[in-house]
């Protein structure tokens, strides 16, 4: 915890995602306050987004919890939360604009999108069992001088090459989510569904939540850095 390499690498980036978790939650409450003049519902405002697209095979349903909205391409269904999907609000629209996004990107085939897709099986066993293994892997070296560095060694780098696909995820889910983001905010001013000043609120609570995006790959990228630097000492 005090190794100086967490606190030259990991704190700051620790500090930036605790920044960025703020301001998504402030400024997603505050223009949660704001209602849209139309009566426009988060549920509503995707539908158009997909009607406009052409899109006539996703569903939207409403889902529990507190911003868990998300676009399953398995399911070929968004789902909105309690606080978006049948709430008339800047934030609401704002939110479930993005989510249409993430459905038209599926659904035109966005590169991206593909990729990630592709390497999350990988990814999501790395981010349980990653650290873990370095750890056990350290303390393994540290324990015996004979047998113990080549064991302990070789969990170093396997659990390091796990890690890095964390890394990798995040790098990609970046273009992912600004692009969604785009197609968000270009249907929206291309339509009327929210006046000039309604759809700057949603703008700010889209950039807000980009910024949660670049803070988790500053973090893993941080991590990485740190394991590679500990592995290089030891």
């Amino acid at each position: 915890m005090f190794d100086p390499l967490f606190m030259m690498l990991v704190l700051p980036a620790i500090g930036l995602t605790l920044i960025a978790q703020f301001m998504v939650k402030s400024r997603f409450s505050r223009y949660s306050k704001v209602r849209t003049q139309n009566g426009l519902t988060g549920a509503q405002a995707a539908a158009q987004i997909l009607r406009e697209a052409g899109i006539s095979n996703v569903r939207i349903e409403q889902t529990h919890g507190h911003l868990t909205d998300h676009f399953d391409p398995r399911g070929n269904v968004i789902r909105l939360s309690e606080s978006v999907y049948n709430a008339a609000t800047v934030a609401a629209v704002g939110v479930a604009a993005h989510e249409a996004g993430h459905a038209v990107q599926y659904a035109r085939g966005y590169f991206p999108m593909k990729i990630r897709a592709a390497i999350i099986p990988v990814t999501n066993v790395g981010s349980r069992i990653a650290v873990p293994m370095i750890f056990v892997g350290f303390l393994l070296g540290a324990a015996s001088e004979a047998a113990g560095p080549n064991l302990g060694g070789m969990l170093v780098n396997a659990g390091i090459l796990l890690f890095s696909t964390v890394v990798v995820f995040q790098l990609v889910t970046l273009p992912v989510e600004f692009n969604a983001s785009r197609r968000a905010l270009s249907a929206i001013n291309n339509s009327s569904m929210l006046t000039p000043q309604e759809r700057a609120g949603s703008r700010k609570v889209l950039t807000a939540a980009a910024l949660t995006y670049v803070a988790a790959l500053a973090l893993s990228v941080a991590q990485l850095l740190r394991f590679l630097a500990m592995a290089r000492r030891r």
